[in-house]
C-alpha cells in the first residue's frame, strides 16, 4: 500500500511470533478498544487517554503498513506479546469511555516530519519498564498539568509529529501483485522494488544500481534482483516472487529503520507513482488506450465480449466491456481496472495468443508477444521486432537501422525511441502494447 489506510480488520497471534498459538481475525476498531482497555486504567485524565490512543493506533498500523509479520513469512499482523507488540486479551470487556474514545479516533494516527508511514510509536508503562519512547503513567503526570494530547505527544517524540485525521478506512490485501515479476513485465509494482532496491544498495553496495526506476523489468533490474537473491540466500533467477518480493520489503524497511523510533522514514515523493493506482470511466490516455488494445483482442476471439475502439477514452462503451470481461472472468463487477483485472487482462491476452487458431497462426508474427521488450530482451521476438525497425528504417530517416541479431541493446533502444517520439508515445525506449501497435503500423504502411 503506497499510502497508509486503516483496515477493516487486523490479525492478531495470541502469543509470541514463534509460538503455536491460534490467531483471531477482528475489527480494527475492537482491536483498539481491548488493547486500551488492556494497557490503561479508564479512571485516568482523558486526555491521557487520548495520547495512549493515538499511539496504540499508530503502533498497529506501522505494522500492518510495514507488513513486519507478514514480509517475515507470518500470517498475522502483529501478536498480543508485550515483548514485540501491544497487549490484547481476547475475549475481555472494553470500558465504555475507552470505547467511545476510539470510536472518535479510530482513524487518526500520528506521523513524523515529512513521513507518510504511520509512526512507530514505542511505548512502555514508564514505571516497571522504561524506554526512550512514550511514559503511559508519564502521560498522566502531564495531563494533569493541563497538556492536550497532542502536546502529550511531542514531549516524547518531537515538535514535529503530526495527527493525521479521517483516514480512508478499506480492506486492507498483501502487497505482493499475485503475479511474477520478471524480463518483461511493467507497472508499478516494478518500479516499487526498483526503487526499493536501489536504495537497499547503499547498505549492500554489492547489488547494481538500478539506472531508470520506470516501471519497466529491464536488464539492469534483472541483475539487481539476482545478486539481492544472491546476498539474502534465495535462489537468484532475477525474478521477483512472493519470497523474493517480501525479502525486499523486509530489507527496504529494516534500513529506512520504518519500525524504529528514530526512522529514516518514507516520504511522499519515494511512492508516487507514474501508473495510476485504478482507471476508470472518465480517465483518458495511453493507459486506457492499453486497456482497450487487450479487450478488443480478447474480444475478437470470444463472443461473450465485445470488441470495442482504441481511442483512448474511458466512456460508457469501455466500461461495459471491462464488467463483461470480469464477469467472463470470475472478478469484482466494478466496471474499474485495478491491479487485479489489470493482470488479468494480460493473462487472459497472453493465454489466447498461445493458443491462436490455426487460421490466425501466420498474421502471429505481427501480434503483440504479450510481455514488454527492454533491454535485456532477446530472441526471435526482438529479431521480428527489428526487421520492422529496418523496414521502417528504410523509409524514414528519423528512425535509426539496427542489426538484427535478436539482442534488445542501446541501438535497438533508440530506434523504437525514435518511433514513440513519430507516434505521439512516451519516449521509454521499452515496446509495450501501444508501441508495438505503432511499430506494426507503420511497417505495414511502408512494407
Amino acid at each position: 500500500m503506497p499510502t497508509p489506510i486503516i483496515p477493516e480488520y487486523i490479525t492478531v497471534h495470541l502469543g509470541r511470533p514463534d509460538s503455536n498459538a491460534r490467531n483471531v481475525r477482528v475489527p480494527f476498531t475492537d482491536y483498539i478498544k481491548n488493547v486500551a482497555s488492556s494497557e490503561i486504567y479508564p479512571t485516568w485524565p482523558e486526555n491521557a487517554l487520548r495520547a495512549n490512543i493515538y499511539a496504540q493506533i499508530s503502533f498497529a498500523l506501522n505494522r500492518i503498513y510495514t507488513e513486519y509479520y507478514r514480509s517475515r513469512g507470518y500470517d498475522f499482523d502483529i501478536t498480543n506479546s508485550t515483548a514485540f507488540d501491544q497487549a490484547y486479551v481476547d475475549g475481555r470487556n472494553i470500558f465504555s469511555n475507552i470505547s467511545k474514545i476510539v470510536d472518535e479516533l479510530f482513524n487518526d494516527y500520528v506521523t513524523k516530519g515529512n513521513q507518510i508511514q504511520p509512526y512507530f510509536t514505542e511505548y512502555c508503562d514508564g514505571r516497571n519498564v522504561t524506554c526512550r519512547g512514550m511514559s503511559q503513567w508519564g502521560t498522566v503526570t502531564l495531563a494533569n498539568q493541563g497538556r492536550t494530547p497532542y502536546q502529550i505527544l511531542q514531549n516524547y517524540y518531537g515538535n514535529d509529529i503530526n495527527l493525521v485525521r479521517n483516514a480512508p478506512v478499506k480492506n486492507v490485501s498483501e502487497s505482493f501483485p499475485g503475479t511474477l515479476l520478471r524480463l518483461g513485465s511493467a507497472g508499478e509494482d516494478v518500479r516499487t522494488i526498483q526503487r526499493q532496491i536501489n536504495r537497499i544498495r547503499r547498505n549492500y553496495p554489492a547489488i547494481p544500481s538500478i539506472p531508470e526506476t520506470n516501471g519497466f523489468f529491464d536488464a539492469p533490474t534483472r541483475a539487481a534482483v539476482t545478486q539481492f537473491q544472491r546476498i539474502f540466500n534465495l535462489t537468484p533467477d532475477g525474478i521477483v516472487g512472493k519470497a523474493t518480493w517480501y525479502k525486499i520489503k523486509q530489507i527496504y524497511n529494516a534500513v529506512k529503520k520504518v519500525s524504529e523510533l528514530y526512522s529514516e522514514g518514507i516520504t511522499i515523493s519515494e511512492v508516487e507513482r507514474i501508473f495510476s493506482k485504478v482507471i476508470r470511466r472518465g480517465d483518458r490516455g495511453n493507459e486506457v488506450k492499453t486497456i482497450q488494445y487487450y479487450l478488443a483482442f480478447i474480444g475478437f476471439f470470444n463472443d461473450r465480449l465485445s470488441e470495442i475502439a482504441v481511442d483512448g477514452i474511458f466512456g460508457p462503451a469501455t466500461e461495459n466491456a471491462v464488467k463483461a470481461f470480469q464477469r467472463e472472468y470470475g472478478l469484482t463487477v466494478d466496471g474499474i481496472v485495478g491491479r487485479g483485472t489489470w493482470y488479468r487482462l494480460q493473462d487472459a491476452y497472453y493465454s489466447i495468443l498461445n493458443s491462436l487458431p490455426d487460421e490466425y497462426r501466420s498474421y502471429s508474427s505481427l501480434l503483440y508477444p504479450g510481455y514488454t521488450i527492454t533491454t535485456g530482451a532477446s530472441g526471435n521476438v526482438v529479431t521480428q521486432l527489428q526487421k520492422f525497425i529496418n523496414t521502417i528504417a528504410a523509409n524514414n530517416r528519423s528512425v535509426p537501422s539496427v542489426t538484427v541479431d535478436g539482442i534488445y541493446g542501446e541501438r535497438t533502444k533508440a530506434s523504437v525511441q525514435a518511433i514513440q517520439r513519430l507516434s505521439g508515445l512516451d519516449e521509454t525506449g521499452a515496446v509495450g502494447p501501444l508501441t508495438w501497435n505503432a511499430i506494426v503500423n507503420l511497417y505495414n504502411e511502408y512494407r
